[in-house]
């Protein structure tokens, strides 16, 4: 019999730790099998703590060789200490100091937590739980230590040894081939923050000062000979610093800041204090082999880690439930940067369709849970979508409550009460309420309830009196273990546009003069009616404007409205949206009547037609309007008794109708933006790059035999990775033997670059193809592929079954067998990357019958299995449930 999954952990049961450290000094020698680790704690008890309570250290796979207490051995026998604890029944109640020693096997460490080795480098992961595999101690983020570490290796091994804060001394250790440096870290930190690398790398270096004139030394540490792929990361990086002080006025705190970047990673970076651990994906980029969203990605997770300096490290969480107070507020804080950086209308777009691919099916499903979870049993996957993407959401939409200066206001008041504290979501709000002289008890309960609202809006005109009324309603459906859900504070920013495209004031008797004046209208009750009055004709509602709110927004609009605001709307991401709708409507209507191939309304044509003629404007928001809603999009729509294929044949349809109705404007679109001059990532020249490779999707959809000889000639004649990857995907589109020399030749070009070759998995996992289950279990015994390296299991089976809906959700079930058996033999070596592959099940039971009973039998067979971790046993519980 399997254990049962971890025990369940409370918010409500939170107390403060019975015990401090206060400082924290490590020797650590580095050896590929045996690691020694000998960490010197000074301990005290903790005056908010149970007097005389026992000292309880977690461990987690570890091996103690010796254990002191102020200096007196003591036997590390079962009785006090196992793998996974270290117990002192009755320890001083007076300041003390704890030495430990262990030994480490790194090379072994298929977990990627703790200390690890990834290529020729030992790198650390310790978010949330890893420091705990390296030595005993209180890990968890309220006991705040100062670090001095010295590490040790074999110069020709690791002649590089980085570790947090600012370097003391370094040289070598005299009579041997090893070397060894000591950093220290001033600054008080949890020990999940704790990081050190030792290898043989590449560097590039620069320099900083911050506005107060401190100097700060820069450095990307990368495998050798690719260093030059790292300059757009150290340009990211110092934008990212002039940024912060600029709008936050926070500088950077110690002598040096250094980023590494690793192959062998579970997430996509890490924060450490001063020496940030990156998946090498969010470092390189050539235009050879990183397409312009590679570089988009690149500025926004170098911004997103560095911005944690303050919004994570400087204040930290009190505990794991307040994960979403540096996560939510830290993307928050990056979407803003990269916003400012680049279109913020693209960008709140790209954010959007994150958010409701991602969060929206979370909030919905059986893995649904509060932006600040009330229980967890494995925390490892409460790193979500609801926490990140919703919690950066809850932020901003605090901020168009409050308004610009209180938000302002609030957040200097923020880092001045807590910096060098871990705080909570309370402590955060009572800022905010400071600093506007406002209640927030009720906005609160987006942190405390799960679930998307639904806002339902209907209006209606009165052409004698020249008043428009607007109803607002809201509702949330149920979520596990939260039946009733209580009225949100829910901004809805509007706009009225008259026929010929003017704006309309807004004047109003029974709004409040606020919100006439920032045209957001708050929602607190379950229904609201708005009145405005001297509306000389009908307007159409722009409602939800920039989406003010993560809601889904229900509101009869036809198409005559929906054209109206793509014609005339001033907020551009309502202009998309009208586009999204649309398609939608359409598309899910098309499914529903069981004819998804039944001629499209020409009136959708004309408008995509019209956004082509536009497409100068901002080639960038063209080429989003353009892009239809996914699959998933669709899916979310229709909630329940979902068929891929029907969805899958209904918007490809709808994409093929457009690509040959459009052929000629199309075509002419891909003329026009033909690649010129050298690459460049900028917002512009990466819009016009999106906006002619949208073109060419469409052309081969309309046209095979067109978009084979255009994709073909772009294949070849690429000079960037973002045409090359663009064609090639309008190639693997198109059955025969084009795509598979192309697939033959991008192999061979790129075989030596492993992100390249990611692409080149998911490039045929996404192949909405029968054949494609096949074809991913050839790929699997593949000499390039490997489940041991997360990014390229990622890469095969977390794109066939995220990005591949009718082929995960096959009819047969085969999908969903190839997955679980994957998630099976990845528990055993990486339970963390196996339970994210697990949650793609999260949406099974809103799949017709027979796939229902196919997904339920998978899942039921896994948790057949004798032993699974608490990370897979977890997920696997809360999908069945």
């Amino acid at each position: 019999m399997r254990p049962e999954t971890g025990h369940l952990i409370r918010l409500s049961d939170y107390l403060p730790p019975d015990y401090l450290i206060d400082t924290v000094d490590l020797d650590i020698k580095l050896d590929r099998h045996a690691t020694h680790v000998r960490a010197l704690l000074a301990i005290r008890p903790n005056p908010k703590g149970r007097a005389g309570a026992p000292l309880r250290l977690d461990g987690d796979e570890l091996k103690a060789t010796r254990i002191a207490l102020n200096g007196i051995d003591l036997q590390p026998t079962a009785g006090f200490v196992t793998p996974d604890q270290l117990v002192i029944e009755k320890p001083p109640q007076e300041p003390f100091t704890l030495q430990v020693e262990t030994v480490l096997d790194p090379a072994a460490n298929t977990k990627f937590t703790g200390l690890y080795r990834s290529g020729s480098a030992y790198c650390t992961q310790c978010e949330a739980e890893g420091f705990r595999r390296i030595t005993y101690f209180l890990d968890r983020p309220d006991v705040l230590s100062v670090y001095t570490t010295r590490i040790e290796a074999d110069k020709a091994e690791a002649p590089v040894l980085l570790g947090n804060g600012n370097r003391q001394v370094s040289g070598d250790v005299p009579g041997t081939s090893r070397h060894f440096a000591v950093w220290h870290d001033p600054h008080p930190k949890p020990s999940y923050l704790f990081a050190l690398v030792g290898g043989d790398l590449g560097h590039v270096r620069d320099s900083y000062t911050t506005k107060s004139g401190t100097p700060v030394e820069l450095g990307i540490y990368v495998e050798k000979g690719k260093e030059a792929r790292a300059a757009y990361a150290m340009d990211a990086l110092k934008r990212s610093m002039r940024w912060d002080e600029d709008m936050f006025g926070r500088e950077y705190d110690l002598d040096v800041f250094n980023i590494v970047a690793v192959s062998d990673f579970n997430m996509g970076a890490m924060e450490n204090k001063g020496l940030n651990v990156f998946n090498d994906k969010y470092v390189l980029a050539s235009s050879e082999t990183a397409t312009d969203a590679d570089y988009a990605g690149i500025e926004t997770v170098i911004a997103h880690e560095y911005f944690h300096n303050w919004t994570g490290n400087r204040i930290t969480c009190r505990d794991w439930f307040q994960l979403c107070l540096k996560e939510g507020l830290t993307v928050f804080r990056d979407q803003e940067f990269s916003s400012d950086e680049r279109s913020r209308t693209v960008k709140r777009i790209a954010d959007v369709r994150t958010l409701r691919a991602a969060q929206f099916p979370e909030d919905s499903g059986p893995l649904a849970h509060n932006v600040r979870p009330d229980t967890y049993r494995e925390i490892n996957n409460f790193y979500t979508a609801t926490v990140y993407n919703k919690g950066a959401e809850v932020i901003r939409m605090l901020k168009r409550f409050i308004g610009d200066k209180a938000f302002a206001d609030g957040m200097a008041l923020y880092f001045e009460r807590f910096d060098g504290t871990a705080a909570t979501v309370e402590n955060f709000l009572s800022c905010f309420a400071d600093a506007s002289q406002r209640d927030l008890t009720q906005f609160k309960r987006w942190y405390e309830q799960a679930g998307t609202p639904l806002v339902s809006a209907t209006s209606a005109y009165d052409a004698a009196a020249q008043t428009l009324t607007v109803d607002l309603k809201q509702s949330t459906a149920p979520t596990p273990g939260q039946s009733e859900k209580k009225p949100f504070v829910i901004p809805l920013s509007l706009g009225l546009i008259d026929h010929n495209g003017g704006a309309i004031a807004l004047a109003s008797e029974d709004a409040e003069a606020a919100e006439l004046q920032s045209g957001t209208f708050i929602l607190k009750s379950p229904e609201r009616r708005i009145t405005f009055r001297n509306v000389a004709s009908k307007p159409v509602v722009s409602l939800l404007r920039n989406f003010s709110a993560p809601v889904r927004l229900q509101m009869a609009a036809g198409p005559e409205e929906l054209l109206a605001l793509l014609a005339h709307d001033s907020d551009g991401f309502n202009r998309w949206q009208a586009v999204q709708t649309y398609a939608t409507d359409l598309l899910v209507q098309a499914v529903r009547s069981g004819e998804p191939t039944a001629p499209i309304d020409p009136r959708f044509i004309a408008a995509m037609d019209s956004v082509l003629v536009r497409a100068h404007e901002d080639p960038a928001l063209a080429a989003q309007i353009l892009a239809l809603p996914s699959e998933t999009d669709i899916a979310r729509e229709i909630a329940k008794d979902i068929d891929p294929d029907a969805i899958f044949a209904a918007r490809d349809h709808l994409q093929c109708t457009i690509g040959l109705a459009l052929q000629p404007a199309l075509t002419k679109i891909y003329a026009q933006y033909t690649e010129t001059g050298a690459y460049s990532p900028d917002a512009l020249s990466a819009g016009r790059r999106a906006l002619r490779n949208s073109a060419l999707a469409y052309l081969a959809a309309g046209d095979k035999a067109l978009g084979l000889e255009l994709a073909k000639a772009q294949f070849d004649g690429a000079t960037n990775m973002t045409n090359r990857l663009g064609a090639a995907a309008a190639l693997a589109t198109l059955p025969g033997a084009a795509r598979e020399t192309m697939l033959k030749d991008f192999y061979a070009r790129f075989a030596d670059d492993a992100l390249v070759i990611d692409k080149w998995f998911t490039l045929q996992a996404t192949i909405p193809e029968a054949e494609t289950l096949e074809r991913v279990k050839g790929l699997m015994a593949h000499e390039a592929f490997s489940l041991a390296n997360p990014n390229r299991t990622r890469a095969l089976i977390g794109a066939f079954a995220t990005g591949n809906q009718t082929q995960f959700h096959r009819a047969d079930g085969a999908g969903y067998e190839l997955v679980i058996d994957v998630v099976a033999r990845l528990d055993a070596t990486n339970p963390q990357v196996a339970a994210r592959m697990l949650s793609a099940f999260r949406t099974w039971r809103t799949m017709d019958a027979p796939r229902q009973t196919k997904a339920e039998a998978a899942l039921l067979r896994l948790k057949a299995k004798d032993k699974l971790s608490n990370d897979v046993a977890d997920i696997l519980t809360r999908t069945l449930a």
